[in-house]
């Protein structure tokens, strides 16, 4: 058994300023649980074009507000409560609320190595 909290990630490489927020990786590859769990904050009126070709992911929404947008346009407001779940590597749009940051338990398998880093930059979108 361990305990591990955000302040032991943010003195780690595991404290991920991923471009439209942070990524506190609290549980990763290294901790042999077969996923990772990461605290995430999007930052208000940010957009971010996401895929995770090797990941699976759940959020849960802890508070502060956002969006997911698939690629088909349809949009899912996001509240403190909701869940959403990017089932088949889908692609998409998240943006952070309008004027509070979205904060988010992701949960990703296989698990993350916990250094990963999206590139925003990128032509549609960053991916890994």
């Amino acid at each position: 058994m361990f305990v591990r909290s955000l302040n032991d990630v943010e003195s780690s490489d595991h404290f991920v300023e991923w471009g439209s927020g942070t990524s506190h990786r609290l549980l990763t590859e290294r901790d042999g649980m077969g996923f990772t769990v990461c605290h995430t904050v999007v930052r208000a009126g940010t957009v971010s074009l996401l895929e995770y070709r090797n990941h699976l992911e759940a959020c849960y929404c802890i508070a502060g507000e956002g969006e997911v947008e698939d690629m088909d346009g349809k949009v899912f407001p996001i509240r403190p409560g909701d869940i959403y779940v990017l089932d088949n590597h889908d692609k998409h749009y998240l943006r952070g609320g309008r004027d509070s940051d979205l904060i988010l338990v992701s949960v990703f398998n296989p698990p993350l190595r916990g250094t990963e880093r999206h590139n925003l930059n990128q032509q549609g979108g960053s991916a890994y």
